[in-house]
């Protein structure tokens, strides 16, 4: 029996023991082929092939998946080659199979590497973006201007399946814009999991879609946005340049309100803008054309245009009755 064949038949004896959640496929001169399952998402297969000269030479490794990155399997197979440097003239099938199930244990974001990569590119200089292995989390912190926000991303261990999920906020954009970032995130990513409520016809089963890269993007490309946002009936920037200044006072004049849409309205801007005709077919947002929702204006277009007539009316009334007297 030679070196291999030993070590093929310590592999066939103790892989399923020493690496856990592995299944052997193959052990043969030829190929040794393994499957090591974390999760369904976290799931890789080992490709192990041994060179003319081993185990003088490393062996050659190849992982393949098709739930993780390939860029991350590429930079994970050049790190087990100088695993299996450091271990010329000794077995090393079962040293690199426990060096790539610890991997995937000790850095449980692998799941997320393309969305984490996509991310980056969405950040700058400021912005920081920090992984948190152990925690299995992400701290996000988005500057623009004098305002930031930060937060927690945590990622589930059986993610994408399950959501991330928001936490640990901190940030001095006015409470509105901070109830509408934590809500529109949670909501983004239970959208990502769950099917739509309303059943639709579709021929495809609903399947959950990972979420990190829909909730980050949205909170760093909504923070990017907001400071730089104009009232949509003044022209006037809705948050002023230092946050020290922001009105917190929901009924103030000054308060920056947000549509349904998106788009920002000082709050006396809007009420004036919801006001005044044209109402025919309903108030559209001056900027994307869309009807506007808000709620804190709940008159109908018939109601708003009547009472904009009646004052009219009342106007013209005062004014004659000032021409009577001049």
């Amino acid at each position: 029996m030679g070196f291999i064949d030993d070590e093929l038949r310590e592999v066939s004896q103790l892989c399923h023991n020493v690496v856990a959640g592995s299944r052997l496929v193959s052990c043969v001169r030829s190929m040794v082929r393994v499957e090591i399952t974390k999760t369904p998402f976290k799931q890789l297969i080992v490709c192990i092939q041994f060179r003319q000269d081993y185990p003088a030479s490393p062996l050659f490794v190849e992982l393949k998946s098709k739930t993780l990155s390939t860029k991350l399997l590429d930079g994970l197979t050049n790190v087990c080659e100088k695993e299996c440097r450091a271990l010329l003239n000794k077995a090393q099938v079962l040293p690199i199979l426990k060096f790539i199930r610890n991997f995937i244990e000790e850095n449980p974001l692998i799941c997320c590497y393309d969305e984490i990569s996509t991310l980056k590119k969405l950040l700058n200089d400021k912005d920081e973006l920090k992984l948190k292995q152990k925690n299995s989390s992400i701290n996000l912190t988005v500057h623009q201007g004098l305002y930031y926000f930060k937060t927690k991303l945590e990622v589930p261990d059986d993610y994408p399946a399950t959501c991330v999920t928001l936490s640990d906020v901190d940030t001095n954009f006015p409470p509105l814009f901070n109830r509408y970032l934590i809500g529109q995130g949670k909501e983004f990513a239970r959208q990502c999991v769950e099917p739509p409520l309303k059943k639709q016809a579709q021929t495809v089963p609903f399947a959950p879609l990972p979420s990190l890269n829909t909730v980050a993007s949205f909170l760093i490309k909504t923070i990017k946005a907001l400071p730089q946002e104009f009232c949509q009936h003044c022209k006037v920037l809705c948050l002023p340049t230092n946050p020290e200044q922001v009105i917190i006072d929901e009924n103030a004049d000054s308060h920056a309100e947000r549509l349904y849409c998106g788009h920002l309205f000082h709050l006396k801007c809007l009420v004036t803008y919801m006001k005044t005709p044209p109402f025919h077919g309903g108030k559209k947002c001056p900027s994307c054309g869309q009807r506007v929702y808000h709620d804190k204006w709940g008159l109908t277009d018939k109601l708003a245009e009547a009472r904009w007539a009646h004052q009219q009316a009342r106007a013209r009334e005062l004014a004659e009755v000032a021409d009577f007297f001049n």
